[in-house]
């Protein structure tokens, strides 16, 4: 797979009409990759997407799939959705057992690895793993539900992730998911984020590729500034 040129936008279709869900995917054909929140209502206290819904999504998506897990037990679970075909699977640090070796076995099954932290998670606490992943997600709000404000305290970790990577010349992705929008989203390419996730900001717009058009205009921008 061609990888899509930065910066990424990435629409989560937490955000999308789940009984039009082909034709909301369709909407976003433009964009980088489609953003699947998989929450199992234990790490975090909501219920969305399975293993057999996603393959569906991956089924019916005209672009590739960004899955991200909030879930416990990632170590198993995890390699189910890189089986599936996602083009890139993100867990949580917080409920991993073993990262390395989880991000070891995704990308040997095809996928990119990813891994995510919450707000409250140190950036330091990846610093000597960062090299295992292809993509970091710095939770921008706490995870489990849409439509959060976005959390400008947390442009500092990801500010202090992004000299990391730049140190080790590390080419690894540098994502940011929630509250993203038109007034947010420049405040965090300017800290360093390149791959932006992006819900209602998308799907609440009355022209989805238009929306999908200027977050990227904006964050382009503000990352050539920065």
């Amino acid at each position: 797979m061609d990888l899509p040129a930065a910066p990424r936008i990435n629409p989560s279709i937490l955000a999308a009409d789940f009984v039009n869900m082909q034709a909301d995917l369709a909407r976003i054909a433009t964009a980088d990759f489609a953003h699947v929140d998989v929450m199992d209502n234990h790490f975090v206290p909501n219920l969305t997407f399975g293993p057999q819904m996603v393959e569906r999504i991956q089924a019916t998506s005209p672009i590739p799939l960004d899955v991200h897990l909030m879930i416990t037990d990632p170590d198993r679970w995890a390699p189910e959705y890189a089986d599936i075909g996602a083009a890139s699977v993100t867990f949580h640090l917080e409920a991993a057992a073993d990262p390395i070796a989880l991000a070891r076995r995704l990308r040997d099954i095809g996928a990119r690895a990813g891994v995510a932290i919450k707000p409250g998670t140190p950036a330091d606490s990846l610093y000597e793993i960062l090299d295992e992943f292809d993509q970091i997600l710095v939770m921008t709000v706490e995870p489990g539900f849409g439509g959060q404000g976005f959390m400008p305290e947390t442009m500092p970790k990801l500010r202090a992730l992004a000299d990391e990577a730049r140190r080790r010349g590390s080419d690894v992705w540098l994502q940011v998911d929630g509250g993203i929008s038109d007034s947010t989203i420049e405040f965090a390419a300017a800290a360093g984020a390149d791959t932006f996730v992006a819900g209602s900001a998308v799907y609440g717009a009355d022209d989805v590729e238009a929306a999908v058009t200027r977050l990227r205009r904006l964050a382009r921008a503000a990352s050539l500034e920065s």
